[in-house]
C-alpha cells in the first residue's frame, strides 16, 4: 500500500472460547456459556491486538478502522495503536452473532484491507458480507483465533498477520478457500470439512496457513507404524497426553484402548497393553493430570499446515507445556507424521502457536518426526510468529 493506508479490523469476541473447554468449537450460545463455566477465557481480541501491534510498528502511519466495544476498538486500544471507529446497526447481540460480524464488514466495506480475528466459522460470516458487498468490498485476512483454522485465508500467526497487512499491495492479492465443519458432527468425531467459496487475500503464501489437507489418503498400515513406534517408546509410570488425530487414535488402538478421534486423552503403558486414564479432557483437568507426574506429549502433525501446536488442541495450554516439557525436555514430545504429511508441507517449518511466543520460541529448534515403525527423521519445528515478529 502507498500513501496512508486504512486498514480494518473485526474481531469475533467468542472465537476459541470452545477450544481450551475441549469442546471442539465454539458456535452457538450454549456451547458458549459451557466453556466460559469451564473457566475459558476469551483470547480472540488479544491476538487481534498482537496483529495490530505488528501492523502499526512495520507501518507507522496506518489508519485503523474498527467498530465499537469487543468487535475491534477494545482491541485497537489494547494494542496502543490510534484509531476511528465506524458504527453499524446493532444487533442486540452484545456483538457475538454471525449477523453482527457481517453487519461489520459491511461497515468498514470502504478500506484498503479488512482484518478479522475469529476461525472457520468467522470466515465464513465474512465471506457472506463480501458477497453481499460485491465488487465494493476489500480484500481480507484472518488473524488466528478460533478452534478450527482449516481455511487457507489466515495468517499463520496474529504477528504474521500484522506483518502482511503492513506490505500489503493492493495489486497483488490471491484466491484463498474458505471451509468450515459442522460442529455437532465434528463432536460426534465426524470430520467433514465443506467448502464454501474463497476471498481475496494478500497474495503472501509463505505467511498463509494454507488449507488444511485430510488424512483420508494415508493407508492405515502407514498410522499403524507409526503407532507400533510410539509405543515401542512408552515406558510404564508415564502419562501420555495423546493429542487430537487419526494417528493418535492408532496409537491408542495399539495400547488396546479406545481413545478418541478429536480429543485430548491420557494414557498409561501397562505392561503389553495400556490404561486410559481419561479421555476427551479439558485444559483444566489436563493440567491437573500432568502436574507433579512424569508426562509426554505425543502430537500429530496437521496436514497442508504444519501446525503440531495451536490448532484444534488448544487444551494442551502454555501451562501444560510447561508442566510436561519441565523445563525445555524435548524427549518429552513426540511427534507424529507420515512421510506424505512432510512432504505435503515442501520444506516448510513445522509451526507451534501456543499462545505464549517466548515458550513457542524455545520449542524452536529441531525436534525428531515419527514416521513409521524404527522409521523418523529430524525436521525443523518453529514459533508461527518467529519469521514475522514486529
Amino acid at each position: 500500500m502507498t500513501g496512508a493506508a486504512v486498514v480494518g479490523l473485526v474481531v469475533n469476541p467468542v472465537a476459541g472460547l470452545g477450544g481450551a473447554a475441549g469442546l471442539k468449537g465454539s458456535d452457538g450460545v450454549e456451547v458458549q456459556r459451557a466453556a466460559l463455566a469451564m473457566g475459558a477465557t476469551p483470547r480472540a481480541g488479544e491476538r487481534a491486538a498482537r496483529a495490530v501491534r505488528t501492523l502499526v510498528a512495520r507501518r507507522p502511519g496506518t489508519r485503523v478502522l474498527t467498530v465499537p466495544g469487543r468487535m475491534g476498538e477494545d482491541s485497537v486500544r489494547a494494542s496502543g495503536a490510534p484509531y476511528d471507529l465506524v458504527r453499524p446497526p446493532s444487533g442486540g447481540s452484545a456483538g457475538t452473532s454471525a449477523e453482527d460480524t457481517r453487519r461489520a464488514v459491511a461497515a468498514l466495506a470502504g478500506v484498503d484491507l479488512l482484518l478479522f480475528a475469529g476461525g472457520d466459522g468467522t470466515a465464513r460470516d465474512v465471506l457472506d458480507a463480501v458477497r453481499a458487498l460485491g465488487d465494493q468490498a476489500p480484500p481480507v485476512l484472518g488473524v488466528p483465533a478460533g478452534v478450527k483454522v482449516y481455511s487457507g485465508c489466515f495468517a499463520v500467526s496474529p504477528a504474521a498477520a500484522g506483518f502482511v497487512a503492513a506490505e500489503f499491495d493492493p495489486a497483488r492479492t490471491a484466491e484463498a478457500e474458505v471451509v468450515d465443519l459442522d460442529e455437532d458432527a465434528y463432536r460426534r468425531g465426524l470430520v467433514s470439512p465443506r467448502l464454501y467459496g474463497s476471498l481475496r487475500v494478500p497474495a503472501a503464501r509463505a505467511a498463509l496457513s494454507g488449507r488444511k489437507s485430510g488424512s483420508s489418503g494415508v493407508e492405515p498400515a502407514t498410522a499403524e507404524g507409526v503407532a507400533r513406534e510410539v509405543v515401542a517408546r512408552m515406558r510404564p509410570g508415564v502419562r501420555y497426553v495423546l493429542g487430537p488425530g487419526a494417528t493418535t487414535r492408532a496409537v491408542g488402538r495399539a495400547l488396546g484402548l479406545a481413545t478418541t478421534l478429536l480429543g485430548v486423552d491420557v494414557v498409561e503403558r501397562v505392561h503389553e497393553g495400556g490404561r486410559l486414564v481419561a479421555a476427551d479432557v479439558a485444559e483444566a483437568e489436563l493440567f491437573g493430570l500432568v502436574s507433579g507426574r512424569e508426562s509426554a506429549l505425543v502430537l500429530s502433525v496437521i496436514g497442508g499446515q504444519g501446525f503440531v501446536l495451536g490448532r484444534g488442541n488448544q487444551q494442551v495450554s502454555p501451562r501444560v507445556l510447561d508442566a510436561v516439557l519441565d523445563g525445555g525436555d524435548s524427549g518429552r514430545l513426540l511427534v507424529l507424521a507420515t512421510q506424505q504429511k512432510l512432504a505435503s508441507l515442501k520444506g516448510r517449518p513445522l509451526l507451534a502457536d501456543s499462545g505464549d511466543e517466548d515458550l513457542d520460541k524455545k520449542l524452536g529448534g529441531h525436534v525428531q518426526v515419527i514416521t513409521g515403525y524404527r522409521e523418523s527423521t529430524i525436521y525443523r519445528i518453529c514459533a508461527a510468529s518467529e519469521e514475522f515478529d514486529g
